[in-house]
């Protein structure tokens, strides 16, 4: 059973040893609810029923936990209600979902990115006020979601996440920390807390990043932010307010629609690509939907903008830092592109029922949208190499019925996987005509020895990224793959990494994907002023098409100076040369440093990986440090000192005005 299952099934028992609490004249109920038969175990494997799951208890928002050992601890620690001891131990432990009392929720968008900060105070509502129970606080995150720092105060102790090196860990000189945090399921973190007093309060403050998808003409983002009913406290005389601040800094000089949101936002401020809205109120309940938001930046061609800003003082790298970005647009009605698109399937033994079904469906769901014209294959590697034709067919309604048939007949996982030899026979079947351009398409979730190999090899068979070469892009299944190999074998292919951390997640993730790869914009984009700079370093390594549904965002470092205004190119469908003026802006109001961060570890850790550079993992430990992204080469630790002041008793919203 998965972490995930366990867990809610430990929420599962944890609500229904809930039922014991008796709230007085002010609760739901006027005389004290029935307690639970008194068994000699509360263990999971009591019996054949506890192995049903009647909920999905998986937190819909940020959540805490009390951690429930003995159940007879269990009481409302204001009124204390007698109840017959229940004899056992919960094992595992229940979970009982703590009242919450107040919320804030602060979002900051830039560019493509959101830093979603979440504050709420809880109260251990269900615990006698003579006990003690840990608490384990869970952080669902949003679109591949980084945790950047969490603060937690009780009435014994407060806490606070850091980075350390694993060097720094065995000079901690006794300090008292955690390390039992972990990603339970896709992005939620999770860590317990130790040691929370009965009746008191527990506040914690979240913070973390997470990516900004693009739909249609904009922006959108969506904040876990679903709480369950269970989670309101039941006294009537508790005041619950709600409160959500949203800044937004596009980093454009254009003006910024504010599209649909899921919540009563009212407008703060407006200026030159930025908003700012807030909300908050009593409530009668907390948030029963996600916080969802979408802004555009209205234009109607391509455009672009270079942001600058200089370093910081303690900043380890001297050099100034650019981002330099293009929109789609809205107006997207130029002449598509020529394409020849092969898909690569893994169908080794471990992409078997749901991860090969769903693939299977994606690919073809993906044929079905080609153009006229357009020529395609498909490659299955699982050991052997199956091949639907043996060179590329154009995408009729014929062949295309036939490679569904295909498919499904002859992609049987079994067997180990291999994928250098598939790489070479697609990357020899694409890039004959200059009418064209190739998309190949990765799509594993195992690893294989020879990865670097094949990084290395499709440097040299890729070329010099002119329109007829192949654009590599690649999907991982699962945490087992390499995902360092695949954001770096996308990145020497010019073309873009996803991935789907869970099987549910797979269909949406790859239909993306495959939607945007295969509706390219803009080929062989360069920017005239980079060759102009005493030096530049640009993150990833190799500038990628502009997509229809996604923007180009680069960043990296530099010495000299950006003029007023430089030049963009890119080739179109139709052969013509590109060129789009961009306006260079100091990044004002916004941490560009942060930002990038996230972008600039990742590419730097893929070609620490692949290049095996001790001295290229000690640069991104030390970006990871400085800037409070986590890293490959970085650990997050939760450090505990005694407290000198009782807990905060609410939310101070004061403080983010």
């Amino acid at each position: 059973m998965s972490t995930a299952d366990e867990f809610s099934r430990s929420v599962d028992m944890g609500l229904r040893l809930s039922k014991r609490i008796y709230y007085g004249k002010d609760g739901p109920a006027t005389s004290a609810p029935k307690p639970p038969s008194m068994e000699k175990s509360l263990s999971s494997s009591s019996s054949a029923s506890s192995l049903r799951l009647p909920y999905n208890h998986h937190p819909t928002a940020p959540m805490v936990y009390a951690v429930i050992t003995e159940p007879g601890v269990v009481d409302n620690p204001d009124i204390r209600s007698y109840q017959p001891y229940v004899y056992g131990r919960c094992n595992p432990p229940a979970l009982i979902p703590l009242h919450m009392i107040g919320v804030v929720l602060k979002v900051e968008c830039y560019l493509d990115t959101a830093v979603v900060t979440v504050d709420g105070v809880w109260r251990v509502h269900c615990l006698t006020s003579s006990a003690l129970c840990d608490c384990r606080v869970v952080i669902p995150m949003g679109e591949q979601g980084s945790l950047l720092g969490v603060e937690v105060e009780t009435t014994r102790r407060s806490y606070f996440t850091r980075l350390i090196t694993p060097e720094d860990e065995q000079d901690m000189n006794g300090q008292e920390t955690t390390k039992d945090g972990f990603l339970m399921k896709g992005n939620t973190y999770t860590f317990q807390v130790c040691q929370v007093e009965g009746g008191s309060n527990i506040h914690v403050k979240a913070r973390w990043a997470q990516k900004m998808s693009y739909q249609g003409d904009g922006f959108c983002l969506c904040v876990p932010f679903t709480y369950p009913v269970h989670v309101f406290p039941v006294s009537k005389k508790v005041s619950c307010t709600e409160k959500i601040l949203l800044d937004v800094n596009s980093g454009t000089y254009g003006a910024v629609t504010c599209n649909i949101a899921s919540h009563p936002l009212k407008e703060v401020k407006r200026r030159a690509g930025q908003l700012s809205f807030s909300y908050e109120a009593e409530v009668l309940k907390w948030s029963t939907q996600d916080f969802y938001f979408s802004y555009s930046v209205c234009a109607n061609e391509i455009f672009g903008g270079l942001l600058v800003q200089p370093p910081s003082l303690n900043d380890y790298d001297q050099r100034d830092m650019f981002c330099f970005y293009l929109f789609p647009g809205v107006n997207q009605s130029m002449k598509a592109f020529k394409k020849e698109v092969v898909f690569i399937i893994d169908i080794s033994g471990s992409m078997r029922d749901e991860p090969l079904e769903k693939t299977k469906y994606e690919v073809v769901g993906s044929l079905w949208k080609l153009n006229q014209g357009d020529m395609f294959n498909i490659l299955a590697s699982n050991g052997e190499i199956k091949s639907f034709s043996s060179s590329l067919e154009f995408a009729t309604e014929e062949t295309i019925t036939n490679a569904t048939e295909w498919m499904n007949t002859n992609l049987i996982a079994h067997g180990g996987t291999n994928l250098m030899l598939p790489l070479k026979q697609a990357v020899d079947m694409v890039g004959k005509t200059s009418d064209s351009i190739p998309l190949i398409f990765l799509i594993t979730d195992g690893a294989v020895e020879d990865e670097r190999d094949i990084c290395n090899t499709m440097k040299h068979h890729i070329g010099n990224g002119q329109l007829n070469s192949p654009r590599i892009h690649t999907f991982g299944i699962g945490s087992y793959c390499n995902h360092y190999f695949l954001q770096m074998l996308a990145s020497i292919g010019r073309g873009y990494f996803d991935s789907a951390l869970d099987v549910d997640s797979i269909s949406i993730r790859m239909q993306k994907l495959f939607d945007n790869a295969t509706a390219p914009l803009l080929s062989n984009v360069t920017l005239d002023a980079l060759q102009n700079l005493e030096s530049h370093e640009i993150f990833p390594f190799r500038l990628p098409d502009l997509l229809s549904g996604r923007p180009l965002i680069v960043s990296g470092r530099f010495k000299g100076e950006f003029p007023d205004t430089v030049k963009a190119r890119g080739l179109l469908a139709d052969f013509n040369t590109r060129v789009i003026d961009v306006k260079v802006m100091k990044a004002n109001d916004m941490p560009l440093e942060m930002v990038c961060a996230r972008r600039e570890i990742a590419t730097l850790t893929a070609q620490a990986w692949l290049d095996q550079n001790t001295e290229l993992e000690q640069k991104v430990a030390k970006m990871s440090l400085q800037r409070g992204i986590p890293s490959e080469y970085t650990l997050m630790i939760l450090v505990q000192h005694e407290n000198v002041k009782p807990a905060i008793e609410s939310v101070s919203p004061e403080e983010y005005r």
